[in-house]
């Protein structure tokens, strides 16, 4: 529910109002829009607190908001923009994770990060924790993993991203990297959800392939309400019947969500085409829809890899999308960021 107050509203009377939500066991946040102090209650209320408000003097509209409103452009009109140590997420940049699906060893990671950091990649991605179908399959190097990935991101310049698989792992994940990733098997893992949202540290969250946008928007909503505003929104593919691909890429859902929320939005076309020779040009896609971000899978020898190989480009052919989407994003007067930087950073070290 959102209470939009009237211009002249006093004070005096936004304090009443603020404990008239509060005496009824709601939370609220204080937001503005169409240039009017509102209030957006986090909890369903009930219809004695609408009847208790309308009375008010200072309030001029009573609004019933959809389920998701911390995320909704009602809420914040204006495009979410935040920095990633030097990398800033938003809309006037383009933004290209890259990296390994696990990290496997101290050279791996490293052979990983360096190429893709001459490439001009923004930030640098390896799994630590790994949810895989089979019980018997590759479940990552768990704590050393995250040692190997942070080390290779401070040697290249890029700030890191790992996903975080169960709630007990957060604070560790943490400790290490710049950005929490919730994976589509744990979209609506609302527990873990809430956990990442009390973390000082921005959240990418991936779509779920069989969940749709309002479902999506809701499972970042959880993050919001526990207080971390800065959300990416990533899709990564959907279950549909087609079996040619590993999953069909939902690319309308980048200008739908666009549309519907305020959170810059990025899309994963390795996990979600899983044949390395569609990733270039849904890549591609991607950018020309207004995604303000890519996340790419990169390894250095894709047929030795632990996890993900047949989906995973080889060095040089990740060069050579970020040349083709750098062309692209010239078309918009966009950036991919912050190659420059990186080049320096690492020229230092």
């Amino acid at each position: 529910m959102m209470i939009v107050l009237r211009k002249n509203c006093s004070l005096k009377e936004k304090a009443q109002i603020t404990r008239t939500i509060e005496n009824h066991g709601l939370a609220i946040r204080v937001t503005e829009t169409a240039g009017r102090v509102a209030f957006i209650v986090l909890l369903p209320p009930t219809d004695e607190i609408v009847d208790a408000l309308e009375k008010h003097a200072g309030v001029e509209e009573i609004r019933r908001t959809p389920s998701c409103q911390l995320v909704t452009r009602d809420h914040s009109p204006e495009p979410t923009q935040f920095d990633v140590g030097n990398v800033t997420v938003g809309p006037n940049s383009l933004v290209v994770i890259a990296g390994p699906c696990s990290v496997e060893s101290p050279d791996q990671m490293l052979e990983t990060a360096l190429g893709v950091a001459d490439a001009g990649a923004s930030m640098l991605r390896g799994g630590a924790f790994k949810p895989r179908t089979s019980p018997y399959s590759f479940q990552g190097l768990g704590e050393r993993g995250l040692e190997l990935l942070a080390d290779a991101g401070q040697r290249c310049g890029l700030p890191t991203i790992t996903e975080v698989l169960a709630p007990e792992h957060a604070d560790l994940v943490a400790q290490y990297t710049d950005v929490l990733q919730i994976g589509a098997r744990n979209m609506q893992n609302f527990h873990l959800l809430q956990i990442v949202g009390e973390k000082n540290k921005p959240v990418l969250l991936k779509r779920s392939p069989m969940a749709s946008i309002d479902e999506f928007l809701c499972a970042a909503e959880y993050i919001a309400a526990a207080g971390n505003s800065r959300i990416i929104l990533c899709e990564r593919g959907i279950r549909t019947f087609e079996r040619a691909t590993r999953n069909t890429l939902d690319i309308s859902a980048v200008p739908v969500l666009k549309e519907m929320s305020h959170l810059p939005v990025f899309v994963d076309p390795s996990h979600a085409v899983g044949k390395r020779e569609f990733v270039p040009p849904l890549a591609k896609a991607a950018v020309a829809t207004g995604a303000d971000g890519l996340m790419i899978e990169v390894h250095p020898n894709p047929e030795e890899a632990l996890s993900d190989g047949r989906q995973s480009l080889t060095l040089p052919q990740f060069s050579e999308v970020m040349k083709q989407i750098q062309n692209l994003a010239n078309l918009e007067k966009r950036d991919i960021c912050p190659a420059e930087r990186i080049a320096t950073s690492r020229s230092q070290s």
